[in-house]
């Protein structure tokens, strides 16, 4: 069982849902990476969502895209994406890491190159923007053998044969984007998404973490009460900006922590 799902299956048991928070790697700069990751888990995240820099994020809008710049500027690369999570393994060896990024790092380095790289830094799964399922069963084969776990994303507009596909391919959960756009994007359709979510379900024997459009506790929560997990990224993206280097990882936890306490907060009787 790979660290992705032992974690799905410990909050199953403790009636919980899991908080995966994205920051990008490298912003505001390599070197407060593997400090920020580790804020993360401390402030309660359960999986760790790890953007690699990239130069045209056709999936991000324009609060990630500034985060790639500033890694870019820094010269972030996937090889040193890869050396950072090594470093925040060194003294967490049970907290998942997804690697979410675009195929042409990964096709540079090669596929073969990129999975044994990836599985000794301590990766646990990888979603490739670009690589829908009907081309990606190679690279997902090589991914599963070394005991990563391949996500694929699904949108408001995906077909029946694209839900059936990443059924079959998939491994650790499957990541519902909530609304047609870009990450950052504020006009979610709660009834929408629970309704997609559920039939979803019919076809997927994963978890189904939603993401894009969850800007605050209340939403996460929301999302927490049809979705095995709340995927929250811009609006930690966007906390971070402009926040002295000494007082960054405070701010990260206060928000997270808030977005946490909401998510597990006891239900209100007749609400």
């Amino acid at each position: 069982m790979s660290r992705i799902a032992r974690t799905f299956a410990l909050l199953q048991q403790q009636e919980r849902k899991a908080l995966i928070p994205f920051i990008t790697a490298g912003d505001p700069d390599p070197a407060a990476t593997p400090a920020l990751m580790h804020t993360l888990v401390r402030a309660g995240a359960d999986i760790v969502e790890l953007g690699v820099p990239f130069s045209d994020p056709m999936a991000d809008g324009p609060i990630i895209q500034r985060s790639s710049e500033r890694a870019l500027a820094h010269g972030t690369s996937l090889t040193q994406v890869l050396e950072l999570i090594a470093d925040f393994r060194r003294t967490d060896p049970d907290t998942p890491v997804v690697l979410m990024g675009y195929a042409n790092p990964i096709e540079a380095m090669g596929h073969a190159r990129f999975v044994r790289r990836a599985q000794e830094a301590g990766v646990d799964g990888v979603l490739t923007v670009d690589y829908p399922p009907e081309e990606a069963a190679g690279f997902a084969a090589l991914l599963t053998d070394a005991g990563i776990d391949p996500i694929f994303l699904l949108s408001p507009t995906s077909r029946e044969e694209r839900v059936q596909a990443v059924a079959q391919l998939a491994r650790g959960f499957v990541y519902y984007v909530s609304l047609k756009g870009v990450t950052g994007a504020t006009h979610l359709d709660l009834a929408e998404v629970r309704q997609k979510v559920t039939a979803l379900r019919r076809v997927i024997d994963l978890p189904i973490g939603v993401g894009f459009g969850i800007r605050d506790g209340a939403t996460a929560r929301a999302v927490a009460e049809f979705a095995d997990a709340v995927v929250i990224g811009s609006r930690i993206v966007q906390a971070m900006e402009g926040v002295p280097r000494d007082a960054l990882e405070d701010r990260v936890a206060h928000l997270l922590r808030e977005i946490r306490q909401a998510m597990d907060a006891p239900a209100t009787v007749g609400a």
